[in-house]
This record gives structure tokens, C-alpha cells and sequence, in this order.
């Protein structure tokens, strides 16, 4: 990532430095998956669409951790895989609004919620600000070589209500404080680099 672009990397002391944790990442690019992974303090394992896993990129990804999820059923491999990433002490990272979008986290999935309720994993905002700005000359699917992207992470903070409920009532009321959380975070975020 530093190869090709000027990544500015804000807060990744805020990442917990042990134990497991939740890194939810806002989705406006392709490459704001791979610029988190390059750039966050601690190795992670990101749930990636299945259709990611092609050709050469298969063998690759999966070496490097990522695991493949089929987001068009409840993907019991893939959610097993999850949570034994974070039973494990590890860092999980997910986009809560489940494909590319605005990157506003305005429209959430309910995944999050379930990853952090059932681990009680803290989880961390993410905010990756610049990908979309300018794109390429030479390849108009990626930002500008060398042009900034800024990766701001926030305030961990828990996602259940610390009764342990695993209801749906429960995962309901955890996603609402969640896009609350994350909402602030990617206005906090905008205003700290001026995006």
C-alpha cells in the first residue's frame, strides 16, 4: 500500500494490543479492504465476498488469512471461521454495510452486531477517506498512484448492553448503538483530515 499510494494512518494506537477485536470498516472502494490490512497495527482476517476468491487471487487470500463468505445465505463456515478468529485473540475485520457503497455506514447488517455480541469482542471504527477521490490515469478502477488515503481508527467501544443478551431484540438494539458509534467515528474522521 505505501508502495503505491501515500496512506496517512490516524489513531492505529487506539487498536487494542492483545486480545480479540472487531474492525468495522467503511466500503466506498476496492481497495479499502487491502489498504486496512496493509496499514492496521495487527494482522487480520477479513470476511471477503466469495467472488473475490478467483483465478490466482484464491490461493493468495487465503494464505494471507481472509475468509471467503457467501453473503447470499447465512454462511455457517464462514461465520464459524469468524468467531474462531476472535475465540483465538484475533482481529476480524468486516464492512457492516456489506458491499461497496457511500461509505457512510448508513445502511447496516446485522453480522456486526452478531460477531460482537456472541464474542464480546470490543469493536473499532474504521474510516477510509480518499479512495474515490481522483482516480488513475492508467487504471481508472484505482485511485491515483501516489495520491493520499486517509485510514482513521476510532475509540473501541462494546457493542452489547452488558446483559449478555443474545435475543434479537438484543442484536436489533447492539446494531442501532453500533451505527451510532460508527457514524460519529466517520464524522469525527472527515473532520480530523478535512474529507
Amino acid at each position: 500500500m505505501y508502495g503505491l499510494w501515500k496512506p496517512r494512518v490516524l489513531g492505529a494506537w487506539r487498536v487494542p494490543a492483545t486480545g480479540p477485536v472487531i474492525l468495522a470498516v467503511n466500503h466506498s472502494h476496492i481497495i479499502d479492504g487491502p489498504m486496512v490490512i496493509g496499514v492496521a497495527p495487527r494482522p487480520s482476517h477479513f470476511l471477503v465476498k466469495k467472488e473475490a476468491f478467483v483465478g490466482p487471487l484464491d490461493p493468495f487470500m487465503r494464505a494471507v488469512g481472509q475468509l471467503k463468505v457467501d453473503r447470499s445465505i447465512a454462511d455457517r463456515t464462514a461465520i464459524t471461521q469468524a468467531l474462531d478468529v476472535l475465540a483465538s485473540g484475533g482481529v476480524l475485520g468486516i464492512f457492516p454495510e456489506g458491499t461497496r457503497g457511500e461509505g457512510d455506514f448508513a445502511a447496516l447488517r446485522a453480522g456486526l452486531a452478531y460477531f460482537a455480541v456472541r464474542s464480546g469482542a470490543p469493536i473499532v471504527p474504521v474510516a477510509v477517506l480518499g479512495s474515490t477521490e481522483r482516480p488513475g490515469r492508467l487504471i481508472k478502477a484505482l485511485p491515483a498512484l501516489r495520491s493520499r488515503v486517509d485510514v482513521v481508527f476510532g475509540d473501541p467501544f462494546e457493542a452489547g448492553d452488558g446483559t449478555g443478551r443474545r435475543t434479537r431484540t438484543a442484536l436489533d438494539e447492539a446494531t442501532e448503538r453500533i451505527q451510532k458509534q460508527l457514524t460519529e467515528h466517520l464524522e469525527n474522521a472527515r473532520r480530523l483530515t478535512g474529507r
